[in-house]
C-alpha cells in the first residue's frame, strides 16, 4: 500500500513537470507583432501556434540541394498538424523545430524566400529541404525541380527587422 502512494505522487509530479515544460515552450517571442501580423503566415491560427526557435544550438547557415512538393500533397496534414497548402511559403525540413523561419537562397540565381518550417522531409537522399510550390516559384526552382541552396535560420529579432 505505501508503494502505491509513492507511485501516485511520482506520477503526479511527472504530470506537473510535463505541463510546466510544455507551457514554457509555448511562449511566443517578445514582439507579439511578429506572430500576429506576419504576412508569411497563412492564418491567425498558424500564427498563434508558432513557437520560438529551439533553445538548442542550430547551425545558422547550411548549403545543399532543395526540391519542392505540391499537387499530390495539397490539402493533406503536415507533420506539424497543419493542412498543407502549396500556395503558402512553407517548407519541410528533417530536424528544424516547427515554426522556425528560414531564408532559402537559390545559389544559381541569387533569389531568396523566407519560409516557415511546418513539415518533415525531404525523404530523398541528398536533399536538405522541400519547399512549397509557392516558395519554389519565388526562387526559380519550378522548371529545374531541384537547385543548390543556402539555408539561414532566422531569429525573432531578424524577423522583426524584415517585417519592418
Amino acid at each position: 500500500m505505501k508503494h502505491e502512494k509513492h507511485f501516485f505522487s511520482l506520477s503526479f509530479a511527472a504530470i506537473l513537470i510535463t505541463i510546466a515544460l510544455s507551457t514554457g515552450q509555448a511562449r511566443t517571442p517578445q514582439s507579439g507583432a511578429i506572430n500576429q501580423f506576419n504576412p508569411l503566415y497563412n492564418s491567425s491560427a498558424a500564427a498563434l501556434t508558432a513557437g520560438v526557435l529551439s533553445r538548442k544550438a542550430l547551425n545558422p547557415v547550411t548549403e545543399g540541394k532543395a526540391s519542392f512538393y505540391a499537387n499530390q500533397f495539397h490539402g493533406r496534414k503536415t507533420a506539424s498538424g497543419e493542412t498543407f497548402n502549396m500556395a503558402n511559403l512553407t517548407a519541410a525540413h528533417p530536424s528544424l523545430p516547427f515554426g522556425t523561419f528560414v531564408r532559402v537562397t537559390n545559389l544559381r540565381n541569387g533569389k531568396d524566400v523566407i519560409v516557415r518550417i511546418n513539415d518533415r522531409g525531404p525523404f530523398v537522399k541528398g536533399r536538405i529541404i522541400d519547399l512549397s510550390k509557392s516558395a519554389a516559384k519565388e526562387i526559380g526552382l519550378i522548371n529545374s525541380g531541384t537547385a543548390r541552396v543556402k539555408l539561414e535560420t532566422l531569429s525573432a529579432s531578424q524577423l522583426a527587422s524584415i517585417a519592418g
